[in-house]
């Protein structure tokens, strides 16, 4: 069963750089830097439209040094890469986009990468001002590993659909979605 894992935005949202459909997470290194949510945060700002080093630090509100620092990191590894420069004064400003619109994580993580748990994120960033802000909803059934996976692919659609949404609120909006096998009991066969 594939167990894959999209980190992305569909191909009808258009930034203004051109980006490959998907990009693997295929390696330690990778894995690694996308585990980082400060990292995540970087590549999910750019999708948006190219950035520079200083536009993404007023963004999230850090250091530029340390910006550029994971910025390095990430062209390095190949998840993000210079998509145009323009001149300013005496000095080159680059701007960066990401490699591929949408990151797959494939079946089985690399030696020694460490798994994202993109529920436990979707937790710790949630801010929620008052009840009922939070909309979510946890079921199980048990059904064919076939059927997770065709299941997933629908849901997977629906992401897609939310982040190719009009950008033009005040607020940035979480959706986090996952089907996993669980350790949930189930009833003994119905006696005849």
């Amino acid at each position: 069963m594939d167990h894959s894992v999209f980190l992305g935005y569909s191909a009808s949202m258009s930034p203004d750089y051109e980006l490959e459909p998907s990009v693997a997470a295929d390696t330690p290194a990778r894995m690694k830097a996308i585990a980082n949510p400060l990292r995540s945060q970087i590549l999910d700002l750019v999708l948006e439209r190219a950035a520079t080093v200083t536009e993404l630090a007023e963004a999230v509100g850090r250091p530029k040094s340390s910006i550029a620092y994971h910025v390095d990191l990430l062209v390095d590894v190949g998840l993000l890469r210079v998509v145009r420069t323009r001149q300013v004064r005496a000095i080159e400003e680059r701007f960066y986009g990401r490699v591929g619109r949408t990151i797959v994580l494939g079946d089985a993580l690399p030696a020694g990468a460490e798994p994202v748990n993109m529920l436990a994120e979707a937790q710790a960033e949630a801010r929620v001002p008052s009840p009922g802000k939070m909309l979510a909803t946890l079921r199980h059934a048990r059904i064919p590993a076939d059927r997770a996976d065709e299941f997933f692919s629908r849901v997977n659609e629906i992401a897609e659909e939310f982040t190719t949404l009009e950008r033009d609120g005040d607020t940035v909006y979480g959706f986090v979605a996952a089907v996993y096998p669980t350790d949930h009991p189930t009833l003994p066969e119905a006696g005849e």
